[in-house]
Protein backbone atom coordinates (compact mmCIF):
# COMPACT_ATOMS: atom_id res chain seq x y z
CA UNK A 1 0.00 0.00 0.00
CA UNK A 2 1.77 3.02 -1.47
CA UNK A 3 -0.40 5.53 -0.52
CA UNK A 4 -4.01 6.58 1.70
CA UNK A 5 -7.45 7.32 -0.25
CA UNK A 6 -8.06 11.12 0.69
CA UNK A 7 -11.70 10.75 0.70
CA UNK A 8 -11.86 7.62 2.47
CA UNK A 9 -15.34 6.60 3.59
CA UNK A 10 -16.45 9.59 2.29
CA UNK A 11 -18.07 8.85 -0.82
CA UNK A 12 -20.00 5.76 0.75
CA UNK A 13 -21.44 7.98 3.55
CA UNK A 14 -22.42 10.71 0.75
CA UNK A 15 -24.13 8.09 -1.13
CA UNK A 16 -26.68 7.70 1.39
CA UNK A 17 -26.74 11.11 3.21
CA UNK A 18 -26.75 13.53 -0.14
CA UNK A 19 -30.47 12.24 -1.35
CA UNK A 20 -31.04 12.64 2.10
CA UNK A 21 -30.44 15.64 3.46
CA UNK A 22 -31.58 16.90 -0.13
CA UNK A 23 -34.87 15.54 0.58
CA UNK A 24 -35.33 16.75 3.82
CA UNK A 25 -34.24 20.19 2.56
CA UNK A 26 -36.48 20.13 -0.52
CA UNK A 27 -39.23 19.06 1.97
CA UNK A 28 -38.62 21.73 4.30
CA UNK A 29 -38.22 24.77 2.46
CA UNK A 30 -41.62 23.86 0.73
CA UNK A 31 -43.64 23.35 4.06
CA UNK A 32 -43.65 24.45 7.29
CA UNK A 33 -44.85 20.83 8.97
CA UNK A 34 -40.72 20.52 9.77
CA UNK A 35 -40.32 23.52 11.88
CA UNK A 36 -38.70 23.99 15.25
CA UNK A 37 -40.78 26.70 15.79
CA UNK A 38 -43.83 28.44 14.30
CA UNK A 39 -42.08 31.61 13.56
CA UNK A 40 -38.48 31.64 11.77
CA UNK A 41 -37.01 33.06 14.82
CA UNK A 42 -33.90 35.73 14.52
CA UNK A 43 -32.15 33.50 17.63
CA UNK A 44 -32.40 30.12 15.36
CA UNK A 45 -30.36 32.13 12.43
CA UNK A 46 -27.97 33.88 14.40
CA UNK A 47 -27.46 30.29 16.27
CA UNK A 48 -27.65 28.55 12.71
CA UNK A 49 -25.07 31.15 11.32
CA UNK A 50 -22.60 31.05 14.63
CA UNK A 51 -22.77 27.45 14.12
CA UNK A 52 -21.71 27.74 10.25
CA UNK A 53 -19.01 29.89 10.54
CA UNK A 54 -17.43 27.38 13.26
CA UNK A 55 -18.28 24.51 11.53
CA UNK A 56 -16.74 25.23 7.89
CA UNK A 57 -13.54 26.81 9.92
CA UNK A 58 -12.93 23.77 11.24
CA UNK A 59 -13.73 21.68 8.27
CA UNK A 60 -11.27 23.80 6.46
CA UNK A 61 -8.35 24.10 8.66
CA UNK A 62 -8.35 20.03 9.07
CA UNK A 63 -8.62 19.50 5.68
CA UNK A 64 -5.67 21.48 5.38
CA UNK A 65 -3.78 19.35 8.24
CA UNK A 66 -4.88 16.45 6.45
CA UNK A 67 -3.85 17.26 3.28
CA UNK A 68 -0.24 18.55 4.93
CA UNK A 69 -0.12 15.10 6.75
CA UNK A 70 -0.75 13.29 3.04
CA UNK A 71 1.85 14.81 1.46
CA UNK A 72 3.91 13.96 4.64
CA UNK A 73 3.23 10.14 4.56
CA UNK A 74 2.41 10.87 8.58
CA UNK A 75 0.02 9.99 10.84
CA UNK A 76 -2.01 13.55 12.00
CA UNK A 77 -3.01 13.08 15.44
CA UNK A 78 -2.64 17.20 16.42
CA UNK A 79 -5.13 20.06 16.19
CA UNK A 80 -8.41 19.14 15.12
CA UNK A 81 -7.29 15.59 15.14
CA UNK A 82 -6.29 15.75 19.07
CA UNK A 83 -10.05 16.09 19.71
CA UNK A 84 -11.10 13.07 17.99
CA UNK A 85 -10.05 10.38 15.25
CA UNK A 86 -12.70 12.10 12.47
CA UNK A 87 -13.36 15.87 12.64
CA UNK A 88 -14.09 16.23 9.10
CA UNK A 89 -16.70 13.88 9.47
CA UNK A 90 -17.50 15.57 13.02
CA UNK A 91 -17.46 18.83 11.42
CA UNK A 92 -20.19 17.99 9.10
CA UNK A 93 -22.25 15.89 11.43
CA UNK A 94 -22.23 18.05 14.05
CA UNK A 95 -22.14 21.31 13.08
CA UNK A 96 -22.49 22.17 9.23
CA UNK A 97 -25.72 20.23 9.63
CA UNK A 98 -27.00 21.20 12.28
CA UNK A 99 -26.58 24.46 11.52
CA UNK A 100 -28.27 24.18 8.42
CA UNK A 101 -30.99 22.90 9.90
CA UNK A 102 -31.40 26.45 12.58
CA UNK A 103 -31.05 28.50 9.50
CA UNK A 104 -34.04 26.46 7.50
CA UNK A 105 -35.79 25.81 11.00
CA UNK A 106 -36.10 22.07 10.35
CA UNK A 107 -36.00 19.29 12.44
CA UNK A 108 -36.07 17.52 8.84
CA UNK A 109 -32.66 18.34 8.30
CA UNK A 110 -31.31 17.69 11.20
CA UNK A 111 -32.26 14.07 10.79
CA UNK A 112 -29.75 13.83 8.19
CA UNK A 113 -27.13 14.30 10.81
CA UNK A 114 -28.50 10.76 12.49
CA UNK A 115 -28.49 9.46 9.22
CA UNK A 116 -24.97 10.57 8.57
CA UNK A 117 -23.89 8.97 11.79
CA UNK A 118 -25.42 5.71 11.23
CA UNK A 119 -23.86 5.60 7.51
CA UNK A 120 -20.29 6.46 9.45
CA UNK A 121 -20.29 3.70 11.70
CA UNK A 122 -21.32 0.83 9.03
CA UNK A 123 -18.73 2.17 6.91
CA UNK A 124 -15.93 3.44 9.06
CA UNK A 125 -14.45 0.70 9.93
CA UNK A 126 -12.61 -0.10 6.48
CA UNK A 127 -11.29 3.30 6.67
CA UNK A 128 -9.48 2.19 10.26
CA UNK A 129 -8.20 -1.20 8.70
CA UNK A 130 -6.65 0.66 6.23
CA UNK A 131 -4.67 3.35 8.55
CA UNK A 132 -4.18 0.32 11.04
CA UNK A 133 -2.34 -1.17 7.78
CA UNK A 134 -0.22 2.19 6.68
CA UNK A 135 0.79 3.22 10.31
CA UNK A 136 0.84 -0.16 11.85
CA UNK A 137 1.73 0.35 16.01
CA UNK A 138 1.27 4.22 15.79
CA UNK A 139 -2.15 4.41 14.84
CA UNK A 140 -3.27 1.35 16.88
CA UNK A 141 -1.95 3.92 20.29
CA UNK A 142 -3.55 6.96 18.32
CA UNK A 143 -6.59 5.08 17.96
CA UNK A 144 -6.86 3.90 21.80
CA UNK A 145 -6.10 7.25 23.64
CA UNK A 146 -8.08 10.07 20.85
CA UNK A 147 -12.34 9.55 21.15
CA UNK A 148 -13.43 8.05 17.47
CA UNK A 149 -16.27 11.08 16.73
CA UNK A 150 -17.26 13.49 19.12
CA UNK A 151 -14.35 16.35 20.17
CA UNK A 152 -14.13 15.40 23.79
CA UNK A 153 -10.94 13.95 24.39
CA UNK A 154 -11.39 13.76 28.03
CA UNK A 155 -9.21 11.04 28.77
CA UNK A 156 -6.20 13.26 27.31
CA UNK A 157 -7.30 16.20 29.08
CA UNK A 158 -6.89 14.06 32.73
CA UNK A 159 -3.68 13.22 31.82
CA UNK A 160 -2.26 16.63 31.75
CA UNK A 161 -3.96 17.62 35.16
Amino acid sequence: MNKLNFFGVGPKIGKVLLPWLTVAIVLSCTTHFFNFTPENTKVLKIIGATLMIFGLIFYLVTVKMLLKGLNETRLVTNGAFYLCQNPLYAAILLFIIPSLSLLLNSWLVLTSSVVGYSMFKVFIKGEYLELEKFFGEEYLKYKSETPEFFPLPIKKLMKKI
